[in-house]
């Protein structure tokens, strides 16, 4: 029994009571009856709060929790529980969700009517993949009287796995077919690629250079081809799991968001038909997945990343790059995900990625902290908050400078927030297909 208000309010209520009448009749009454009568009168609404508790266990709502599936990290995921009830109820829900995880709300409160059936959600915000338990459903319900609640846990245990960020998979999966199918998609590519699509009236602003000179003399009117981005491209994507992605960005990790960026470019080469592959390294390559193609493909690639975690090691730039060479014999984009801090630390993928020149096409994409940004940006007023910002402002003037010496050498380069890396790494991606740069 766990008394509520109303308990407590008749216990305060009656010793106040026993107060005023000890003052009033104390000619009459002694302080010792006047005690017995108050313990008593307490003794009495204790035995009341437990039997409105007692009886409330004929009365037991039933709470389950729905099915859950794999979360996405650093997202909210809801979490939903159905409540059932055959009297009018008072609930109080708490599910017993992994410590690590931060819910909203942490704690649920229901009023229900009679013959009810309720479903209620609460989010979890998860920031470390892996496998994770869900305990009990511990539920506390009002008495009839209001009086005490009735406390009872209900058993569900549940093992959920953490994945990459699913919900943003499934909103860029939306987006992409969207533009495949779209007109925006057939304007943005006419005239871009090599390979032919159709024939189409010469209308203003077409390239005279696309005229089809024989068509037009069979139909009597000018005709030009339409021409789109080549199909069936290799996309290599190198991921870095070494130590400078150990580090905490917007509360997870760099890599994590590496492996989100690494997914999103992938999704988006397979829906427009190029070849996917994906290696993660340090100092070796710990997981090599060949470049294949199709939605079966990108479910192997989801499941493969799901797993793997950073390591405190430095990376081998050099060693990726050349076993990239190896395995891929044809021109390719080669993505190389990681990050940069000056031309001195980071002079082994300068070199890593030169070397790909001019056989692959290499793009170095590397995931800034938003809170050095910040922190560069913001006028100082103390001599320490001063120190930290010239060496925030240090720090991206020496980025600037490494990627100054890539672009020079034909390296493609891509510096962003990290929570807005997937984004920008994916419409560059679409930009480089849609002009054929590959």
């Amino acid at each position: 029994m766990i008394p509520a208000r109303r308990l407590y309010g008749l216990l305060i209520g009656g010793m106040a009571i026993a107060i005023v009448l000890a003052a009033i009749f104390q000619a009459w009454i002694t302080p010792g009856a006047i005690a017995i009568i108050l313990l008593v009168y307490d003794a009495f609404i204790l035995a009341l709060g437990w039997f409105d508790s007692f009886r409330t266990r004929k009365q037991r709502a039933e709470v389950s929790r729905a099915t859950l599936h794999r979360l996405s990290i650093h997202r909210d995921n809801p979490v939903t529980l159905l409540v059932k009830t055959q009297h009018p109820t008072t609930l109080i829900v708490n599910d017993h969700y992994p410590d690590r995880f931060a819910a909203t709300p942490s704690q649920i409160q229901l009023e229900l009517e009679a013959d009810a059936s309720h479903d209620t959600t609460y989010m979890v915000h998860p920031t470390h993949r892996g496998e994770y338990e869900w305990g009990d459903i511990f539920l506390q319900q009002l008495g009839p009287w209001q009086l005490a609640w009735h406390s009872w846990t209900v058993k569900q245990p549940q093992t959920v796995a953490v994945y990459p960020d699913l919900i943003g998979l499934r909103s860029l999966t939306i987006r992409l077919t969207l533009q495949s199918a779209g007109s925006i998609r057939q304007a943005r590519q006419r005239g871009l690629g090599t390979e032919f699509a159709e024939l189409k009236d010469y209308g203003t602003g077409d390239d005279p250079r696309l005229i089809d000179w024989k068509a037009t003399a069979r139909r009597d009117r000018p005709l030009v081809r339409v021409l789109e981005p080549e199909q069936e491209q290799t996309l290599i994507i190198l991921l870095d799991r070494g130590r400078l992605m150990t580090a905490q960005v917007e509360s997870i990790t760099r890599f994590d968001w590496g492996v989100n960026a690494a997914l999103s470019l992938a999704l988006a080469g397979i829906t427009r038909g190029d070849r996917v592959g994906i290696g993660v390294f340090d100092r070796q390559i710990s997981t090599w997945i060949p470049p294949e193609r199709g939605q079966p493909h990108f479910v192997k690639l989801v499941e493969r990343l799901a797993s793997i975690q950073p390591v405190l090691l430095e990376p081998d730039y050099f060693g990726a790059t050349t076993t990239v060479v190896k395995q891929q014999t044809r021109r390719a984009l080669v993505v190389m995900i990681t990050d940069i801090v000056d031309t001195t630390a980071s002079a082994e993928l300068l070199s890593a990625m030169i070397h790909l020149t001019p056989r692959y096409l290499p793009f170095c994409v590397t995931l800034r902290d938003p809170e050095v940004d910040q922190q560069a940006h913001t006028v100082t007023q103390k001599l320490l908050d001063t120190y930290a910002r010239a060496a925030a402002i240090d720090l991206l003037a020496q980025r600037q400078l490494a990627f100054a010496q890539l672009k020079q050498k034909g390296v493609l380069v891509l510096d962003a927030p990290a929570h807005q890396i997937s984004d920008q790494l994916v419409d560059r991606y679409l930009y480089l297909k849609a002009r054929n740069l590959l």
